[in-house]
């Protein structure tokens, strides 16, 4: 196959592909969001502290408009004018300007959470070739990309001038207006201009964080085989696991085989199942099942009894019920207490008379 080909990449992204792309620093990223927070923050800057900025504005220039004849003009004074002038934008947009920080920050933060991957500073090969530079920069989702950001500029540029054109055919009544009512009348022109804008970069935004998130997803999909690969990565191959299961169960099986010849007795039905019991009244509160098999199993455990003078019973009901309800090591309920107690009774005389 090809690299880069995609056509068979047709199912969903893994949970653990998605980890792997996150450290990696791909996540679904949507410029738009940032863009809507910033132009938010504005909107809001200008709604909440747009009078007191107007306020500020207003007393800076009033004495180059009110007395300029006083303001000296020798090279120091104008260059300590300035920055005074710039000292006091600053003071003023400061607040605006924190609000604008945290909106990026915070814009970033609700896409994807907290993101630290040093995936982008790792020197590659690709960030300094000119063939990977020029595929990125003509690729299809460049031009995508391009398009998009066309068509986001032509809506917007088309809201603000259907907004502003109204207010350029009042220009000419602001000449007579003192300039406390002129901040006031531009500050309410920048609000209706900037509502108007916000509302359209909500819903270009909400298209453009679930194409983001498309292509984020469409981009992560894997083949059957990538599948396949990362099932034996993480769950191990089935043909090892399948090898190792069987090691612990032969294990088992002849930790399990090696109690036979310490129990009282062996329950049979009396081929198809075998039970070992064992019982200590000073140890046990109740008789416990050391082993138990069917077919094969339990042929083995019969003749392991019969070499070692363990006494067989057969008993189907029990030998059915026990090897069903009892786990091995564990010991027995108390619905088998009474046929278990005359079992072990009649060994016990069995016992006493070869004594």
């Amino acid at each position: 196959m090809a690299e880069g080909d995609d056509s068979d990449k047709t199912e969903d992204p893994t949970s653990k592909r998605l980890d792997d792309a996150r450290k990696q620093g791909q996540v679904a990223n949507s410029r738009e969001v940032n863009n809507l927070f910033m132009m938010g923050a504005l909107t809001l800057s200008v709604a909440m502290f747009g009078t007191s900025v107007a306020g500020d504005i207003k007393s800076m220039i009033m004495p180059f408009i009110e007395a300029p004849d006083q303001i000296p003009t020798d090279l120091d004074h104008l260059q300590v004018l300035a920055w005074r002038f710039l000292g006091q934008l600053l003071m003023a947009g400061i607040v605006p300007l924190v609000m604008a920080v945290f909106a990026a920050v915070g814009s970033g933060y609700l896409q994807f959470g907290l993101l630290w991957s040093a995936e982008g500073l790792m020197p590659s090969l690709d960030k300094i070739s000119p063939l990977a530079g020029f595929k990125r920069i003509f690729s299809l989702r460049s031009l995508n990309e391009f398009l998009k950001g066309l068509l986001k500029i032509a809506i917007v540029g088309s809201v603000a001038t259907s907004l502003l054109l109204p207010a350029m055919s009042r220009v000419h009544g602001l000449i007579g207006l003192e300039p406390a009512q002129l901040m006031m009348t531009l500050k309410s022109e920048v609000m209706h201009l900037l509502f108007g804008v916000l509302c359209v970069i909500i819903v270009i935004t909400i298209f453009d964080v679930f194409y983001q998130r498309f292509q984020h997803m469409r981009g992560l999909r894997m083949s059957r085989q990538e599948l396949k690969e990362e099932f034996k990565d993480t769950e191990g191959d089935p043909l090892v696991k399948g090898k190792l299961r069987q090691l612990r169960m032969e294990r088992a099986k002849r930790r399990m085989m090696a109690e036979v010849p310490k129990s009282d007795v062996v329950v049979t039905n009396p081929t198809h199942y075998a039970v070992a019991l064992k019982y200590d009244q000073s140890t046990m509160g109740a008789p416990r099942v050391t082993a138990k098999g069917t077919d094969k199993a339990a042929l083995r455990i019969r003749e392991l009894a019969r070499e070692n003078d363990v006494p067989v019973i057969e008993n189907p009901p029990l030998a059915r019920g026990l090897y069903a309800s009892v786990e091995i090591d564990q010991e027995i309920t108390p619905e088998f207490y009474k046929a278990v107690a005359e079992v072990i009774s009649y060994i016990m005389k069995l016992k006493r008379n070869r004594r």
